[in-house]
């Protein structure tokens, strides 16, 4: 049976099963651990519980691929920094194809794992030559270390470079993320395993600096000590503003996002890229998914009316 955008889509696919349709909440020893490895400058009164609010809901918006369709972006800045720093294995210089990259976006969050699981993992622990290959490839843990770590610092300018040059928002997520600053009862959010340089730029560029001194909670890869499918980035943005998890809706775009999302019992609506169509969102508990926000029609009223009406 065919189903359309419109059946499928989330006044009552997404959240009429309410709570029950969802693992138990965390609880507060499991909390108080994963608090433990957030940085020292993601921790506020709030986040520890002791500021009042009267947010009923929170909003939260993954940042690449959700605000902007920014992989592309990314895949080019790293290829961009690898070029630059000539790196070659076996002879072959380093490239990360569309479909390479795409493996990647859904199964590593954060640009030092991707390189390190590229090299460690895909290359079976081969790190490459520098300078066509005059400059030795790491032999120690620090030395690799060391090299990735080198390599995103470039990796981020070229982004940032690319950012104001190319970004633009995807359809819908400025009127529903406008649409929830409005309103007193939501706090609204973004959570990105992507560096704090990255990720205000792309905010400033996309938002606007305005739009996005008004998110409640912005907690980067840089503020947690575990990436995404890790659920750390999102039960601090849910203690931080003081709201259950169940209470909180993610909006993602890959099955890493989406595994995070579902690892701090929060619900998730998925709005696909063409690099992330063909991931069985729903097989990992995706609780709707849609291509575009704006096509959908997604509002506040579908996400939280129904989540309001059983209380």
């Amino acid at each position: 049976m065919k189903i359309t955008v419109a059946t499928t889509f989330i006044a009552y696919l997404l959240f009429v099963a309410g709570a029950n349709a969802f693992v138990s909440r965390p609880t507060r020893s499991s909390l108080t651990s994963l608090w433990r490895g957030l940085r020292p400058s993601a921790v506020s009164r709030s986040a520890l519980g002791m500021a009042g609010n009267n947010y009923q809901h929170a909003l939260i918006f993954d940042c690449d691929g959700v605000i902007i369709e920014t992989e592309e972006l990314h895949r080019l800045a790293y290829n961009a920094a690898f070029k630059a720093a000539d790196l070659s294995i076996d002879g072959k210089p380093v490239d990360w194809s569309v479909e390479y990259y795409d493996v990647l976006q859904n199964t590593v969050g954060g640009g030092i794992p991707k390189m390190l699981y590229h090299f460690r993992t895909t290359m079976g622990g081969k790190f490459p030559t520098q300078e066509s290959g005059t400059k030795a490839a790491p032999e120690t843990e620090e030395e690799e270390q060391a090299l990735v770590e080198q390599l995103q610092k470039h990796k981020t300018q070229l982004y940032k470079e690319f950012v104001s040059e190319k970004a633009v928002p995807r359809p819908g997520v400025i009127e529903l993320m406008d649409e929830a600053l409005e309103d007193p009862r939501i706090a609204v959010g973004v959570c990105s395993a992507s560096t704090k340089a990255a990720v205000t730029k792309v905010l400033d560029v996309v938002l606007g600096e305005e739009r996005r001194q008004k998110l409640d909670v912005c907690i980067l890869g840089d503020d947690v000590s575990k990436l995404k499918p890790d659920p750390m980035i999102y039960v601090a943005a849910a203690e931080k503003l003081g709201i259950e998890p169940n209470k909180c809706v993610v909006v993602e775009d890959s099955m890493v996002g989406l595994r995070a999302a579902k690892g701090a019992c929060m619900k998730c609506l998925i709005t696909y890229t063409s690099s992330t169509a063909s991931e069985d969102f729903y097989g990992e508990g995706a609780d709707a998914k849609v291509p575009e926000l704006e096509a959908a029609g997604v509002n506040l009223d579908m996400i939280f009316g129904p989540m309001r009406e059983k209380g």
